[in-house]
């Protein structure tokens, strides 16, 4: 095994790295909202395109740096060091995820509509397919947004929500029933629909823990959305196919976005814990906080081996459906341990705003939910041991 970075990633990871530090991190704002006016946000995309730091993920004919799943693990890493990182990159979710998923089964009149723009940081895009109850949540099999021919058009009515990207997105992803008769698994399909169509209602952006995230996680309505049967991706039917090549990947991705800030966690409360003093000494030389640190260290440094074998696995063909859940639950719940231990050797000043730690602390918070929940992930492997038993 060669646990050892290509020289040109380790490379790419310590600019990246760099570049959030200096040009990203000053932007930050924890004290408000913590978002960043689209001035700002165009201001830093350029910046990053001039430092060839622009889209790691993609291919270098959509302007990106062509590095494979594996080389992006400490990448990412370096880009989650701040919340706005991956966006100044191209890099966030949704879009990273949505453009995965375009580049895999968008055909050429799609590729250039969406995908095109998607990539070069013009536009950004929404993923519909969390509905409020008793639609899909954790169980997608629930879906009860319909669509229905017309012709050659499909007519599509549903109610959505946590459409994460909705509010001023320049495109929708919308996944709908099509086939009734069948199970949901295989009677669904993933619709493009451009904003601004009519049929398409924006109800709201739902509030929610934490500083807000570019675009917002919207609660959306469809009343008889006319779309072509153009706007079909893939093949009618592949909707739950094509959600799993894109989940799988971005899984991961939110791991080592999320690793970013956990690891910055962990320098901002060490520093801390070296320069405070507490009962005649700094807070570095009690064991109690010597543990703290140390717990998210080990936590952190097992959930990179998992991203990076997880990513492997995935590279060579493998659906790695638990290797990738076994990290989602890893990383989600290391995250969260991280921050908690941070704000804790922090004090006072751990929960204020002084400190980014306490929005983070807030925002982490979701990760235990969104791209499967951890119990639904437990529940995945747990299939996978209880199988294992049984045959053997």
């Amino acid at each position: 095994m060669d646990f050892s970075h290509p020289p040109h990633v380790s490379e790419i990871a310590h600019r990246v790295r760099r570049f959030v530090d200096e040009e990203v991190i000053p932007l930050e704002d924890f004290k408000s909202s913590g978002s960043i006016s689209d001035a700002a946000l165009r201001n830093l995309r350029q910046k990053a395109k001039a430092a060839g730091l622009w889209a790691p993920q993609l291919p270098p004919d959509l302007g990106g740096m062509g590095l494979s799943l594996s080389e992006i693990v400490p990448v990412f890493e370096a880009a989650g060091r701040s919340h706005l990182g991956p966006l100044a990159l191209n890099c966030a979710a949704p879009d990273e995820g949505n453009m995965h998923l375009l580049q895999l089964f968008t055909n050429g009149q799609q590729r250039e509509r969406y995908l095109k723009p998607l990539a070069a940081g013009e536009i950004h895009s929404a993923f519909a397919m969390t509905e409020p109850a008793p639609g899909a949540g954790s169980d997608p099999t629930m879906l009860l947004t319909r669509a229905e021919r017309d012709g050659e058009d499909w007519i599509i009515n549903g109610h959505k929500w946590f459409t994460s990207g909705g509010e001023g997105a320049g495109f929708y992803l919308i996944m709908a029933r099509t086939d009734s008769d069948l199970p949901a698994h295989k009677g669904s399909t993933i619709f493009i629909a451009p904003a601004g169509m009519p049929g398409i209602e924006v109800v709201r952006n739902v509030p929610i823990m934490g500083f807000d995230d570019f675009g917002g996680h919207c609660e959306m309505k469809f009343h008889d959305l006319r779309l072509p049967a153009s706007a079909v991706l893939g093949e009618v039917g592949q909707g739950f196919a094509l959600t799993q090549a894109r989940l799988g990947p971005a899984r991961l991705t939110h791991c080592m976005r999320w690793t970013g800030i956990a690891q910055r966690a962990l320098e901002i409360a060490t520093q801390y814990a070296a320069e405070r003093d507490a009962f005649g000494k700094h807070l570095n030389e009690h064991q109690a906080v010597q543990w703290m640190l140390a717990d998210s260290a080990l936590e952190l440094h097992a959930g990179r081996l998992m991203m990076q074998q997880a990513a492997w696995l995935l590279e060579q063909g493998q659906h790695a459906r638990e290797e990738s859940s076994m990290c989602k639950v890893h990383a989600a719940e290391t995250v969260n341990r991280v921050l908690d231990r941070a704000i804790q050797i922090c004090g006072g000043k751990g929960i204020s705003r002084d400190l980014p730690l306490s929005s983070w602390y807030e925002a982490a918070r979701a990760f235990r939910i969104y791209d499967g929940a951890s119990e639904v992930h437990r529940m995945v492997i747990a299939r996978g041991v209880i199988k294992r038993h049984s045959a053997g």
